[in-house]
């Protein structure tokens, strides 16, 4: 589905949203509807969501459109971001669920725009994002983090990722996951977490360490070893118990390993 097909069915399933609850039709009109475009609509909507006592609604809007005015990739990830939402979380029946309620999402295009402003000089204000960021949605990731397109972070709750970390196009991570270090050290000291991984329900994936391409971590699981691609662990410390059945776990969203399958 291309850029302009998404935003149009957006707007569809709005204005039937609209028509079917007219108490809403206000809030609609407001995030959808009255824009011309997806990226309005979504400097709207992170604006709305992040204003406060210390930075209004009108500050946030024109941080986020200098942004995306200035790197459109922005916009298609976030539009990548809304399809990978849309195509793995069997809780989400409409584009337009994600981009006003899921605060993953919402949590992951606010990031985009703290990233902006770090690699901007902007350190101050990428900060002060990251906090209110925090406060708002309970999901804590460095502005220095690159993240690709394509991820999704169901629920987000408690997500935390440090400052070297990286996460590549099309990986997932699940509620309560810490991408973090090890102890005081600094420099490069966060994992890396490559195309296609799927991250499971709280687990802990700790130190400067690769999850491979297609790899899958188990719930609850603590990594402290790199994970090979497509190989699934599990455990505290966490094992190699299985390789992965699909190529990229992220996508199926599959969390369930079986022992006897195992063979890297």
């Amino acid at each position: 589905m291309t850029t302009d097909q998404t935003w149009a069915r957006m707007r569809v399933e709005a204005a039937s949203a609209a028509a079917a609850e007219p108490v809403l039709a206000s809030f609609l009109h407001a995030t959808i509807l009255n824009h011309e475009s997806f990226q309005a609509a979504l400097s709207y909507r992170l604006a709305q969501k992040l204003s406060d006592p210390e930075m209004n609604a009108m500050l946030w809007r024109e941080v986020c459109d200098e942004a995306y005015e200035n790197e459109p990739a922005m916009v298609e990830a976030a539009l990548v971001d809304l399809r990978a939402v849309y195509d793995r979380d069997p809780a989400c029946h409409e584009y337009m669920q994600p981009f006003l309620y899921f605060k993953g999402y919402q949590a992951l295009e606010a990031q985009r725009v703290a990233n902006w402003l770090w690699r901007h000089d902007r350190q101050a204000l990428a900060l002060f994002l990251q906090s209110r960021m925090s406060e708002l949605f309970a999901v804590d990731i460095h502005p220095a983090v690159k993240i690709g397109k394509g991820v999704f972070m169901d629920h987000a709750t408690g997500i935390v990722i440090g400052e070297t970390a990286e996460v590549e196009d099309d990986v997932s991570i699940l509620q309560n996951v810490t991408l973090g270090g090890t102890g005081k050290e600094s420099g490069d000291r966060h994992p890396k977490i490559r195309r296609g991984a799927l991250i499971s329900v709280g687990a802990k994936v700790l130190g400067n360490i690769e999850i491979g391409e297609g790899a899958k971590v188990a719930a609850g699981s603590v990594v402290l070893k790199p994970v090979e691609p497509h190989c699934t662990v599990a455990g505290v410390p966490a094992t190699p118990v299985g390789a992965c059945k699909d190529k990229s776990p992220s996508e199926t969203m599959n969390q369930v390993f079986n022992y006897d399958t195992y063979s890297i």
